[in-house]
């Protein structure tokens, strides 16, 4: 292969410039090669070649340096002149000028084989520099990039739409502006955070709807924030506007349940059929003021769905995402969500993200939001490409999310487009922006809204004003006519898959038992491995000893027990998702629900052999996240009542990083949105003396979060109490959160087993002690762990006066339960013991409910008020613990 086969003709170039400058900086060989052309081309014809050949190989650089960076050149800003060049782009930056224009260049990539420089410019400048920029070099891999410039080039990013096109856009604008300007005449001064400025959001969206109906895809998912949100309900979703006006005038009671929440944090659902095409169901998430929050929730809510009907491509159930600048730039979360993309366990075909770019965040400008050029750069990281859209431009918004749409259902990838755009008022309508942008806003004042402009370019291209004037007139009529209406219930939650469910918790005794012959066939298969198939001998020896201790019927600890759950469930056809860092293995090394082969790395799930009825076990390690992941798998579980969602914390208190989705969504969406979840949180909880960061699952904050029965949270201290709970939370006939504070230490300790018997019957919320009442003169009164400590005091001191009382479900506290096991003893004192700090563990939220039931003081036992919940010295814990156990018995 000759050499110079493997060199661009844009590097020859430079490197014949440079030698012709400074020829010993360049290695002896390619010095030689251009004394050699030098020597060949003395004549004038020869060296007028190679000044062509030159000229040939900048054009070509110009061509790839316009789909590189004609986006800095782009039209895109509406409230900012357009520029007329760039210097990067000039043609002097290409060693050319006027007179190569008319010069005929082959060309390699192009539409053309062979055209003017003038042809050239004028299809790269029309293509790239006028209302859309695109951003899609960075993309690696080359037949995509070749994807989009066939699309783009050829028609030069500017399709010609029909009349009928044209007046439907135009309708679509009418819808947008004409609401908002009805709801600030009707009801003057309440917030709606407008959509002025931005209006070509809609017919955008209604494109976008019509399109992907038309390529086949029955389920539209949309997270957004609220910007916006109530003219997308009105004019996409189709929400009746009676319902709108109604929670504007604040007399709406219909459908209200639970707490309720603000009209533009609301969600929405329904089946809608754009003209001449197919039904596609649309979904508006319901998303809390943390803008972002809502984005790995629509992922999950996307894959919970694609899974339940076997859409692994993606193309039946399309995610599409609408974010504001200032949050796309400035949240991580985007990030984590961007991160998930592409992973197994995490995938959705693709997402289409819409970046709505008011170019302002509240009150603060770009220059002091992002360290970027755009406010789309992250996006790069998944190499997603990024249109750029001028947004008092709709037909080139329509455009580009098309050709997005068509990108992301060709390669199965997000694809992000931005409108630019602007915010006519301040964040909210009672806002004033001129007291921090007042040339901003003195633009914005003076320009034309998006209708009007539009209707101008329409009537200068022949359209009939009557027509678009008949549109308006009926635009308004529409609206006039809904407010005087009654409203309706059109959307309430706990329907469709969730028809079934019960939405009110109540304590039922639900029989979760398992026969001993069943648990002892199901081991033997989650011991067993495939022919060929050579497991880790440490793994191998784990699992004989496992299989002997249910076969013996004791000594089946806790991992042994999580399997047995999860097995008879699937055998009972109950889809399972497990999902975290590390739960394949599990963090302490205990779980071991997938192996892989000593020399092939081959993966093996025993517990996929056990499902059936078309049940399905999927254990995905998770990425490093908390926030995404957890936002993920809460909206797999809004999708799934019927099947088990299991989300794991490396450690207990690594749950922080993703509190966002704690506070908005596990503990409050029911409240705020009525959409149920039965979500299960496994955090790992309790002081071994590892230090502060990987002690405590902070029960105290997961307690001041429950209310009105909101969800669950457990402490389980035996291996069948956690069988038993992780049953009944799908056979219970309601769905509420589950968090279960699991332990670390106790996964081996020899205490804290089970046996075969344990597995029949239920779960106990309260475990009372075996001890004569008649006897009892001290009851402890514990949670969790803390109780084999406990214990193993009360033997080695035969204390047989004392009572150890367990709570294994902190809330909703059995109070009943509770109440009948202490008044037993009528002739002792109670003491709450706990190895938290006195300011976290339950002792707060369980002191005022133990006093009711005493009718008396109930003593506090345990580490005094601290502000880290643990101490990192592990000979401090000891004699932190070791007091702790003395107080508890003195």
């Amino acid at each position: 292969m000759p050499f110079n086969m493997n060199f661009s003709p844009e590097w020859i170039e430079e490197q014949y410039l440079l030698w012709q400058e400074h020829p010993e900086r360049l290695p002896v060989d390619l010095q030689a090669f251009f004394n050699g052309f030098e020597l060949g081309l003395e004549g004038g014809e020869g060296k007028a070649d190679l000044r062509f050949a030159i000229k040939q190989s900048a054009v070509q650089s110009l061509i790839y340096r316009y789909r590189d960076i004609g986006h800095l050149l782009a039209c895109t800003d509406p409230l900012s002149p357009c520029q007329i060049d760039h210097p990067l782009l000039s043609l002097e930056a290409f060693g050319l000028d006027a007179s190569d224009l008319d010069k005929v260049f082959h060309t390699r990539r192009f539409m053309k084989e062979s055209a003017t420089l003038r042809e050239i410019l004028q299809v790269m400048h029309d293509t790239y520099c006028r209302s859309i920029g695109v951003e899609f070099m960075h993309i690696q891999e080359p037949a995509e990039r070749q994807w989009l410039m066939d699309r783009m080039e050829p028609v030069r990013n500017s399709p010609s739409f029909s009349i009928g096109q044209k007046q439907e856009i135009a309708g679509h604008i009418y819808q947008a502006a004409l609401f908002e300007a009805f709801l600030n005449r009707k009801f003057a001064g309440q917030t709606r955070f407008s959509l002025e400025g931005g209006e070509s959001l809609i017919p955008l969206l209604k494109w976008l709807m019509a399109g992907a109906a038309e390529r086949g895809v029955t389920d539209l998912i949309l997270g957004m924030p609220h910007r916006g949100r109530l003219n997308v309900l009105a004019n996409v979703f189709d929400k009746p506007l009676e319902e709108i006006f109604a929670e504007f005038a604040d007399n709406s009671q219909h459908g209200i349940i639970g707490e309720g929440d603000v009209k533009y944090h609301k969600g929405y659902s329904i089946d809608v059929t754009p003209v001449g095409g197919h039904t596609i169901h649309l979904t508006l998430a319901a998303n809390p003021s943390h803008l972002e929050a809502i984005d790995p929730v629509v992922e999950g809510k996307c894959r919970a769905r694609q899974d339940r009907c076997c859409d692994s491509r993606g193309d039946l159930v399309l995610p599409v995402l609408i974010h504001g600048d200032a949050a796309f730039s400035g949240q991580g979360v985007v990030a984590e969500t961007f991160n998930l993309s592409q992973l197994e366990g995490y995938r959705t075909g693709g997402t289409v993200h819409i970046v709505l770019n008011n170019q302002i965040g509240f009150t603060t400008l770009a220059a002091d939001a992002r360290s970027s050029c755009y406010a789309t750069d992250g996006a790069k990281m998944v190499q997603a490409p990024v249109f750029h859209v001028q947004g008092d431009d709709p037909e080139a918004v329509v455009h580009a999310t098309r050709l997005a749409l068509e990108y992301r259902q060709a390669f199965r990838r997000d694809v992000v487009v931005e409108v630019i755009c602007y915010r006519r008022y301040g964040h909210n309508e009672g806002d004033e922006p001129y007291f921090t942008q007042p040339l901003m806003y003195e633009k914005i004042k003076n320009r034309q809204p998006l209708h009007e402009l539009y209707a101008m370019k329409l009537r200068d291209e022949g359209v009939d004003g009557a027509e678009l004037e008949k549109l308006f007139r009926a635009v308004s009529a529409h609206l006039e006519a809904a407010i005087g209406q009654e409203a309706t219930d059109s959307d309430v939650g706990f329907r469709e898959g969730w028809g079934g469910i019960e939405r009110d918790y109540a304590p039922h005794k639900v029989e979760t038992g398992v026969g001993a012959g069943e648990l002892i066939s199901m081991m033997e298969v989650l011991t067993a491995f495939p022919d060929g198939f050579t497991p880790h001998p440490k793994l191998a020896t784990l699992l004989k000893r496992r299989l002997e201790a249910v076969k013996q019927g004791n000594g089946i600890d806790w991992a042994t027990a999580e399997n047995l759950a999860f097995a008879s469930l699937l055998q009972e056809g109950t889809s399972l998702r497990l999902s975290g860092q590390d739960v394949r293995r599990g963090t302490f090394s205990q779980r071991h629900c997938t192996f892989f082969d000593y020399h092939t790395e081959k993966m093996h799930v025993p517990l996929a052999a056990l499902a059936k009825d078309n049940a399905v076990f999927n254990a995905y390690d998770s990425m490093l996240s908390e926030y995404a992941v957890l936002g993920f798998e809460y909206g797999y579980s809004v999708e799934s009542p019927l099947g088990l969602t299991v989300w794991e914390a490396q450690y207990g208190d690594f749950a922080n990083g993703a509190q966002v989705v704690i506070d908005q969504f596990v503990s409050s969406g029911e409240s705020k949105w009525d959409r149920g979840s039965g979500l299960v949180l496994l955090l790992p909880h309790g002081y071994e003396g590892q230090g502060a960061e990987h002690s405590s699952a902070r029960i105290e904050r997961f307690l001041q979060l429950c209310a009105m029965n909101n969800m669950q949270v457990c402490y389980p201290t035996t291996p069948a109490q956690y069988f038993h709970l992780l049953r009944r939370q799908v056979k219970q006939p309601f769905r509420k959160p589950l968090v279960i504070f699991t332990p670390k230490s106790l996964l081996r300790n020899p205490l804290c087993v089970s046996t075969l018997d344990d597995f029949g019957g239920w779960f106990r919320e309260i475990l009372p002690a075996e001890d004569n009442p008649d006897k009892v003169r001290q009851v402890l009164i514990c949670s969790g762990k803390i109780y084999f400590e406990l214990l193993k005091e009360k033997m080695a001191a035969g204390r047989e006066d004392v009572a150890l009382v367990r709570i294994e479900q902190l809330y909703p506290l059995r109070l009943d339960l509770l109440r009948d096991t202490l008044l037993r003893y009528r002739q002792a004192s109670f003491r709450w013991v706990q190895e938290e700090p006195r300011n976290m563990g339950a002792w707060i939220f369980i002191r005022p409910q133990l006093e009711e039931i005493t009718g008396g003081k109930v003593a506090y036992v345990g580490r005094e008020e601290e502000a880290a919940p643990a101490v990192g010295s592990h000979r401090q814990h000891m004699v932190e613990q070791e007091r702790v156990i003395n107080d508890a018995f003195a």
